[in-house]
């Protein structure tokens, strides 16, 4: 572990002399890419530091132990010694999670679309809740959110939402969002109290720029059309909407929220990019799936990722068995113990495997 710390702070150190190279600043592109990499590499480095400085330490205290003479260093030594051990193990733990392989978009900005899945009106009002509880799990984390496409449901549910969500390790803390989510609840439109299941589906999508994602423009039709929806000025008197089919794959985007056409059509593009963007993660992510499989077994998991039970004011998190009796609370934003066990999870099961395949 010593050899891989003092390795990768070295590699960090030769990151911050190319960073201040000028033929690289001037390379505006190369620039931001070392930029990001020194900016995911700060945490680990000073994890290495600390775990090379703690690892010399335990080794002069030991040194002091066997050759010294003076009974008081010794002593010092002695006392120093089980901290130092304890130290050294807890930064080695902390050492080998950040050693894991990174999830290459961990600190990108996210695109977001909930869709009302089973369930009717009950559905589109549960898209509407799952919308509020990432909008204020985004607020207590200081991101910001940005509505891109909305299409309402009579009863004031959401068909659905596609909004971007800005700020740092967005995709890190949200990727696991990406599934089938599940309500029970008695409906206020049912008299007899019975539970109803319904269901909607969330798409986490890391957000793309420009050149990472080359469209043709001749691979686009682009049709304009009038908003629909309650309210506004501009609803269904400009031909401000617009729908974006990407003829190669045909992946269709539209977007109608916005007065200007333009804005509308920019709006459907991003979303565009970062969708085949992640067509392409997919690819990837399946190909290593099948060479994971084959050497340490299969993990797939269903798409019903989490159940939110209002009766028992219960969720529960199907794919590692959490649960939790305080609904209402994690739909004000309070996310955070979801998230970080779904991290945890993640990390285990790297582990797990990188055990498995290197033993």
């Amino acid at each position: 572990m010593l050899n891989k710390a003092e390795r990768l702070l070295a590699n960090f150190k030769e990151l911050e002399i190319q960073i201040s190279a000028p033929e690289v600043f001037a390379d505006q592109s190369r620039y931001r890419d070392l930029l990001r990499q020194h900016k995911s590499m700060q945490a680990v480095a000073r994890l290495a530091q600390q775990y090379i400085s703690v690892t010399r330490d335990l080794s002069e205290y030991n040194q002091i132990l066997k050759s010294e003479s003076d009974p008081d260093l010794k002593t010092i030594a002695a006392d120093e010694l089980p901290r130092l051990k304890d130290e050294e193990q807890r930064l080695a733990n902390e050492l080998k999670i950040a050693l894991l392989p990174k999830d290459q978009d961990a600190s990108r900005n996210v695109i977001v679309e909930i869709r009302a899945g089973t369930g009717g009106e009950e559905a589109a009002l549960f898209a509407a809740d799952l919308y509020r509880m990432y909008q204020r799990f985004a607020e207590r984390r200081g991101w910001k959110v940005e509505v891109m496409n909305t299409s309402e449901a009579a009863a004031g549910g959401l068909k659905e939402i596609i909004f971007a969500i800005s700020g740092e390790d967005v995709f890190q803390k949200l990727k696991f969002e990406s599934g089938v989510h599940r309500v029970q609840r008695v409906p206020a439109t049912e008299a007899s109290g019975r539970i109803h299941t319904s269901a909607a589906s969330v798409a986490v999508l890391p957000e793309v720029e420009e050149v990472e994602v080359s469209i043709n423009p001749a691979d686009l039709k682009i049709d304009v059309f009038r908003s629909s929806g309650p309210g506004g000025q501009s609803v269904n008197t400009t031909d401000s909407a617009v729908r974006v089919t990407h003829l190669p794959t045909g992946l269709v985007v539209s977007c109608q929220d916005e007065k200007s056409q333009l804005k509308n059509k920019s709006k459907a593009i991003k979303i565009l990019r970062a969708r085949l963007y992640q067509q392409k993660r997919e690819e990837e992510e399946s190909r290593q799936a099948a060479e994971r499989r084959a050497m340490v077994g299969s993990g797939d998991r269903s798409a019903k990722i989490r159940t939110y039970n209002f009766p028992q004011g219960r969720l529960t998190d199907h794919r590692i068995g959490l649960t939790l009796y305080r609904l209402s609370d994690i739909l004000e934003g309070n996310l955070d113990e979801v998230v970080d066990a779904l991290v945890v999870d993640e990390q285990t099961r790297l582990l797990e495997e990188a055990s498995l395949v290197g033993g």
